[in-house]
């Protein structure tokens, strides 16, 4: 029987960033460093595929720092940690690696220099998330105030609103963020942002890859977990960019072939922290169906890569 052909445009950059790529190795060379077992305290990257083939390894994912013996080594996962954390840690004079990715780093810096000036901050950002935790947690309580939307600027109850700063959750969706940063200005205009866009390199890039396929293709997949929240971005991004049917995947087995029922083009993308085994899963079962002619999407190229931390580098 023929099969129906298929365009499918495949998304470029997708998948792993730096970050990512940095948190994974963290943990692959602390479990050659150290031996099995090393804790991980929340998954390093939200991909299950990922976290079981880490824990194949050797790899112990927990959620609490009190879920970890003292006397093994400990990583703080790529989404970034209160300041509670490390200091426990270091109380109970454990061996721990922090693999938060440098650009959310580099928000936690931004909030503890408006905090030090004086200033009340603002996070943008989704309440809950590991990464809006962390945070937030880097400063006193109440230092930091959450809004997720528009309508929540209209209600933020500002101390000062002379002394005000914003910062941004990494992996947000550039359109929506744009929005709620206008009604932040409209509504206090002395308030002060970050020098540079917080929204990380790799979040711009891949939804501004999925805008570009958006308008050619009658389908989009993200190759991505529920609780990866670029992921779930880059789904909503295809969405409102005109893609009739926008569907997230963990793997090819999610893959709802009855939605795509009569498409002849298909966008395909992966979150930040979804494997290119898993891309290559979804391509090899669309072209068990379909008669396939792949189209490269390029909007940008990605040079970024991050060194392990210290301890890492040296000898054990």
């Amino acid at each position: 029987m023929t099969k129906p052909p298929l365009t499918l445009y495949l998304a470029a950059p997708r998948g792993f960033c730096a970050g990512v790529d940095r948190a994974i190795k963290i943990v692959e060379i602390a479990l050659e460093k150290w031996g099995a077992p090393v804790y991980v305290r929340h998954e390093i990257v939200h991909n299950k595929y990922v976290v079981d083939d880490l824990r194949a390894k050797g790899a112990v994912f927990v959620e609490e720092l009190e879920d970890c013996p003292d006397d093994r080594p400990v990583i703080f996962s790529a989404h970034g940690v209160p300041k509670s954390v490390p200091a426990e840690a270091a109380r109970r004079e454990m061996i721990y690696v922090d693999a938060t990715c440098p650009l959310v780093s580099k928000v936690h810096i931004e909030a503890e220099r408006h905090h030090e000036n004086g200033l009340q901050i603002i996070m943008i950002g989704h309440a809950g998330h590991p990464e809006t935790i962390g945070t937030m947690g880097q400063l006193p309580e109440g230092a930091v105030l959450l809004v997720e939307t528009v309508d929540d600027v209209a209600k933020v109850p500002v101390t000062d609103p002379e002394k005000l700063a914003y910062v941004t959750q990494t992996t947000l969706s550039v359109d929506d963020t744009a929005g709620i940063v206008a009604a932040l200005q409209a509504r206090f205009p002395a308030i002060q942002g970050p020098h540079k866009e917080d929204i990380c390199y790799a979040t711009t890039n891949r939804q501004e890859a999925v805008k570009a396929i958006a308008a050619h293709a009658q389908a989009m997949l993200v190759v991505g977990a529920p609780n990866s929240s670029n992921s779930r971005r880059l789904v909503e991004v295809g969405a409102k960019s005109g893609c009739a049917y926008s569907q997230l995947v963990q793997r090819a087995d999610d893959i709802d072939w009855r939605a795509l029922d009569g498409i002849a083009s298909i966008g395909v993308t992966a979150g930040a922290s979804a494997p290119e085994v898993l891309v290559d899963e979804v391509i090899a079962a669309l072209q068990a169906r379909y008669d396939v002619t792949i189209e490269q999407v390029e909007t940008a190229k990605e040079s970024v890569h991050f060194k392990v931390p210290r301890v890492l580098r040296e000898p054990a």
